[in-house]
């Protein structure tokens, strides 16, 4: 059995709310192929009080060929689409609910700037969709991350956002150590992603 089989028994026999997600989501939509996709592993995304049989776990065949990220930062059932992965139909992120689950990897070694590439690509995503995956995210970080790359790439889609809907809290966010801090976003970023705006 492949992995994507198995993805498909656990969907669709088990009726698990686990989805592929992350880059491994952008790789299937084609929004992340020149970042060496068959290098990485599938990134499987699951709300908190989901857990993955044991069988799936311990199999010797792809043990090391898959992540396994529990979170409820985003709701369970928005920004899921259903994607063909070798003649099965499985489901995925939306490209939006993807970059977002990029950003909040983003404390467990995901690279801003990788992000931020990831992000670049994104130019077609729907407004409505973006605005409804903010609106319902409890991660601040992952607002003003997706909010500070969005705006920062000019995507056309971005000037469509309501950004008043969105309730990001007051107050400032390190992201980043010894980066540079963004007035509009009250976050400290790597300098690396501010260089082209202050000319560091």
């Amino acid at each position: 059995m492949t992995i994507e089989g198995a993805v498909y028994s656990l969907q669709k026999q088990l009726g698990l709310r686990v989805h592929i997600g992350g880059k491994s989501a952008l790789g299937i939509h084609g929004k992340a192929h020149y970042l060496g996709m068959h290098q990485q592993k599938m990134a499987l995304f699951s709300p908190l009080r989901e857990a993955l049989p044991k069988w799936f776990v311990n199999y010797d065949g792809w043990i090391d060929k898959f992540t396994f990220i529990q979170t409820d930062f985003l709701p369970a059932d928005i920004g899921i689409v259903e994607v063909n992965q070798n003649e099965l139909i499985t489901k995925a992120s939306s490209p939006a609910r993807s970059i977002m689950e990029c950003l909040y990897l983003t404390t467990k070694g995901q690279s801003l700037i990788e992000c931020y590439e990831l992000m670049e690509g994104l130019n077609n995503l729907r407004p409505q969709n973006v605005q409804e995956l903010l609106g319902k995210c409890n991660s601040v970080r992952v607002e003003r991350l997706f909010l500070y790359m969005a705006d920062k790439a000019n995507h056309s889609w971005f000037k469509y956002l309501q950004l008043d809907k969105i309730d990001m809290v007051k107050g400032k966010r390190s992201i980043a150590k010894n980066g540079v801090f963004n007035a509009k976003y009250l976050i400290t970023v790597p300098k690396e992603l501010e260089k082209d705006e202050q000319g560091i």
